[in-house]
Order: structure tokens, then sequence, then C-alpha cells
């Protein structure tokens, strides 16, 4: 009787999704070899290298295909696909400190298509005031060091960031700790280019970026009821 209460519930799902997880691990397994050979060739040395450019988009280049093998909505997969390709060009041109303009627009490209994917189901409009009461003030303070012709396009990025990072949360599931961590890597990468530089920036601005990927990605694998809100 326990057992078919589960399944009318749909529990069901879970110990699917778990079943998945070899698989799974196996198809992102280029997204961790990818991201090894990262930390292990560019972290030391930073010279703007069309190499260089490519080892680091790799593990997002990666993730976008492990999209195809995923079950969910085809609209949702695009969604996500088409963020992650946003951002490796975002990666690619944060390379060349003369295309820094040109990676903020493309990742703000990305958090746009992020949030269509997100969705405004569940609204949760009360999750606008602890995500204001960090980024306002942050930003504020960010803005204040940044040269006045850099003030709109950074204060349009911070907006969209934060918007992302609202319905991030509200979705749930990996993705609430995926925009997270996104927004974590964008605030230290931010402090550290225009505030002061910080001690392992870059180590620290790398691990959060790919582990935000991974965990918004990851949620295109898992059954809409394992969410939590």
């Amino acid at each position: 009787m326990a057992n078919m209460g589960a399944q009318e519930e749909g529990l069901p799902g879970k110990p699917c999704f778990l079943a998945q997880q070899p698989r799974l691990c196996l198809r992102l397994s280029p997204f961790f070899v990818t991201c090894a050979a990262y930390f292990l060739l560019w972290i030391p040395q930073d010279q703007p290298s069309w190499v260089s450019a490519l080892v680091k988009c790799l593990p997002v280049l990666c993730l976008a295909g492990s999209l195809q093998a995923a079950r969910g909505g085809t609209g949702h997969r695009v969604l996500l696909q088409g963020a992650l390709l946003c951002s490796a060009v975002g990666d690619a041109c944060l390379i060349w400190p003369d295309a820094f303009f040109s990676g903020v627009a493309a990742f703000a490209v990305a958090h746009l298509l992020y949030l269509w994917a997100f969705g405004l189901t569940p609204l949760r409009p009360g999750l606008l005031l602890p995500v204001a009461l960090v980024s306002v003030p942050y930003c504020g303070l960010l803005l204040l060091h940044l040269p006045a012709g850099a003030v709109p396009a950074l204060a349009a990025y911070s907006l969209v960031l934060a918007c992302m990072l609202w319905r991030g949360l509200a979705s749930g599931g990996s993705v609430r700790g995926g925009a997270l961590l996104f927004s974590l890597s964008d605030m230290v990468l931010a402090w550290d280019t225009f505030v002061q530089p910080l001690p392992h920036a870059r180590l620290v601005v790398m691990i959060t970026y790919y582990a935000a990927q991974l965990l918004i990605t990851l949620s295109a694998f898992q059954s809409p009821r394992l969410k939590t809100h």
C-alpha cells in the first residue's frame, strides 16, 4: 500500500533519476576532463590567445553538448544551450581586455536566455527583497569605481544578473545553487577588476562559474517533481 501511495504521488521519479546518474556522469565526463585541463593549463599563466580561449570555453561547450541527451522539453533545452553558447562567447571575449564589454554583452544575453528558461512560475516576489538587499548596495559601491562610460552598461548587466538570481532562486532544485554561484562568480570578478585585486580571484571566479553552469545544466535532467520551492 505504501508503494502504491508513493506511485500515486509521483515519487518513483526520484529512483528513476538516481538510476540514470551513472549514464549522466558518463555524458558529463567531457566537462570534468576539460575543467581539469583548464585549471592545469590556463590558471598559472595569463597569455591571451585563441588556445587559451578554447581551453576556457570547452567545459561550457561540453555542457551544451550534454543537453542533447536531456529528456525535457525541446524549447527549455534549446534555451539552456543558447545560454551556454553565449556564455562561451563571453568567456572567449574576456580573454582579451579590449573585448571586455563584448563579453559583458554576451553574458547579458546568456542571463536573459536563462530568465526565459526559468520562467515566472512560481513567481515568489518575496525573494526580490533579499536579492535587492544584496545587489543594490554592492552595485552602488561598485559603480563608484567605474569609469563614467562604463556605468550604463554594467548597471544594465547588474540588473539582468539580479533578475536571473531571483528567478533561479524561485525555480528551486539545482538551479537555485547555480544562480547563487553564478552571481558570486560575477561579483568577485567585478570587484577584482574594478575595485581592488583579490587573492586567488581568478581561481575563485572560475570554480564558482563552472560549478554554476553545471548545476543549471543538471536541472534539465531532473524531474520537476524533484524541485523544492
